[in-house]
């Protein structure tokens, strides 16, 4: 059985304020660490400036915490960039890599983002790999390869026995922030896609393997999303800056795990 995860990105968004009463919230909604079926069910990925308020007031929690990106270099001459090892120190256990916001905006290619795959990994941290299409590429047919082809760039470099510390998200470029949300079926088609592609590889890896779904999930629609068989949580946008939003669709990812 696979142990669901719902990760909050928090994107550019935040204040020392604001962060204040949402990690609370979070904390006093999702319990001390023990309380819950799986201590790693529940994570948010936060702007650098705010880990170490984060670390402290999530302390002793069940929530873990992670950044949303992470340098391929282990240190350097790279001005503005930020090591595995840096935010190992702040307790970070999650990094997100090749949002499809650093891939569009930022231009990372599928290269880039499996060497800062493999660097998270040898800084002790576990890359949440997001991997996704443009409305384009779904209405041309191409889904398949295009998932496929970020995938394949981190099994070429890091190999298929690294999923087994490792997180992958489904993100269909389409659906974010834009208020659309792929089907549960097409969630699930994609999630099976990536699942039996790694299996080609190693199949043990890929049954354990937890593959979130990222796309405009809300508490209305997570239950129904979360119970795809090849869909082990989430990766949550903006409903993860709403506190009780949040911790519906935590209960709604615990909810199936539990029924599984």
């Amino acid at each position: 059985m696979r142990a669901r995860l719902v990760a909050g990105n928090w994107k550019m968004h935040g204040s020392r304020q604001a962060n204040a009463g949402l990690l609370d919230a979070l904390r006093a909604g999702f319990g001390p660490r023990g309380a819950q079926p799986a201590d790693d069910a529940c994570a948010v990925c936060v702007p650098y400036p705010y880990l170490e308020q984060v670390a402290a007031r999530l302390a002793g929690s069940a929530i873990a915490w992670g950044a949303q990106n992470v340098s391929e270099h282990p240190s350097g001459a790279f001005t503005g960039e930020v090591s595995a090892a840096m935010l190992a120190e702040f307790g970070c256990r999650y990094a997100i890599v090749g949002h499809s916001e650093r891939r569009q905006l930022f231009g990372e290619t599928d290269a880039q983002v499996a060497q800062k795959f493999a660097a998270a990994q040898a800084g002790g941290l576990t890359p949440i790999l997001c991997v996704g299409e443009t409305l384009e590429a779904r209405e041309a047919g191409r889904t398949e390869a295009v998932v496929d082809a970020q995938l394949e760039a981190v099994l070429a470099s890091s190999g298929a026995a690294a999923f087994a510390r490792a997180v992958i998200a489904y993100e269909p470029v389409w659906a974010i922030g834009t208020g659309k949300t792929a089907s549960a079926e097409q969630a699930q088609a994609v999630h099976a896609f990536l699942r039996g592609r790694l299996a080609r590889q190693d199949a043990a890896v890929a049954q354990a393997v937890r593959i979130l779904y990222g796309g405009s999930v809300k508490a209305a629609n997570a239950a129904a999303i979360f119970a795809m068989p090849d869909v082990d949580g989430g990766l949550i946008g903006g409903a993860s800056l709403v506190a009780d939003e949040f911790l519906a669709i935590v209960a709604a990812a615990q909810a199936q795990t539990a029924s599984t």
